[in-house]
């Protein structure tokens, strides 16, 4: 639990600052590998910060599917096109978010919810 509410932490921190950028090698922090992560605590809300804008119910600015919910975001990670479009670089085609790639820490959360199983709560 204290790890999770540890990663919830910095994740948040990371959000508010709102950096991207493009480099593999800058790490910000390595995420704990007994870490469970779910969509419900960690996920949900960095789709809602760098996604929903534009992938909303209905979509916005050509988004071609929407990601409001869980199901709809498992849907996108299982088939691997989360992953895919949140690893390319900056003003690479069909990099997310378009605004700048976001921090790979970020990204390593997210592959790591996605190898896990993908867990709602």
């Amino acid at each position: 639990m204290k790890n999770t509410l540890k990663t919830t932490f910095a994740l948040a921190i990371l959000l508010l600052i709102g950096c991207s950028n493009d480099s593999e090698s800058d790490l910000i922090e390595q995420i704990d590998e007994e870490t469970v992560v779910s969509y419900n605590a960690t996920i949900q809300s960095v789709i809602n910060n760098n996604c929903v804008a534009c992938h909303s119910d209905p979509t916005q600015n050509g988004a071609p599917f929407p990601l409001t919910n869980y199901n709809q975001v498992l849907i996108r990670a299982e088939n691997g096109q989360l992953l895919r479009s949140i690893s390319r670089q900056t003003g690479e085609a069909r990099a997310m978010p378009p605004s700048g790639r976001l921090p790979q820490a970020t990204i390593d959360i997210i592959e790591k919810w996605i190898n896990e199983g993908a867990v709602e709560e």
